[in-house]
């Protein structure tokens, strides 16, 4: 590093001079940040509002249980602390969605990042899902959790007793339609 090596005299009254040295850059680069400090955004921006509600159509009375976090945007010449938050919720590869819990702590990662990432709610029409049926299900591109019920092979009866049971239903559905 080019530096200028400067003398500075100090001179107390009714005192010796004492010399002191040291070395002043030529550039000067009091104006660059050297440490890299988390934003300074206050918590008020990160509150909800009655008009985010009307805005983009939530409840807060019912609000939903799950979000489907999606990044959009790239995670280089970003701080380390966004690269660690993207890792922990599973969003290395963009434009892959991620199912996440609707919690608190999870709210307060996706804050971090939330101009990197989608959040969106997950829409359960068939409602939510057992531990059994959860290997069934398939996300939609509409942001939809379909169950994809598995059917059970029916049990093989005899010949005689099949056309039975196919004219009770015949009889059933005939006494539906007619009232």
């Amino acid at each position: 590093m080019a530096g200028i090596l400067c003398s500075v005299v100090h001179r107390p009254p009714g005192r010796l001079q004492t010399v002191t040295k040291r070395v002043e850059s030529l550039m000067g680069t009091d104006w660059i940040r050297h440490k890299v400090t988390k934003s300074r955004i206050p918590d008020k921006v990160f509150q909800p509002s009655p008009e985010d509600h009307e805005k983009y159509s939530g409840d807060p009375q019912h609000p939903h249980k799950l979000h489907v976090v999606t990044r959009i945007k790239s995670t280089i010449r970003r701080p380390y602390w966004e690269k660690d938050v993207i890792k922990m919720l599973g969003l290395e590869k963009a434009h892959t969605p991620q199912v996440h819990k609707n919690i608190p702590s999870v709210n307060a990662k996706l804050k971090v990042v939330k101009h990197l990432v989608r959040i969106q709610p997950l829409k359960l029409p068939q409602g939510l899902p057992t531990e059994e049926n959860m290997a069934n299900t398939c996300l939609k591109s509409t942001r939809e959790l379909v169950v994809q019920w598995q059917l059970k092979p029916v049990d093989t009866c005899k010949p005689s007793t099949q056309g039975a049971k196919a004219e009770e239903s015949l009889q059933v559905q005939g006494q539906t339609q007619a009232t």
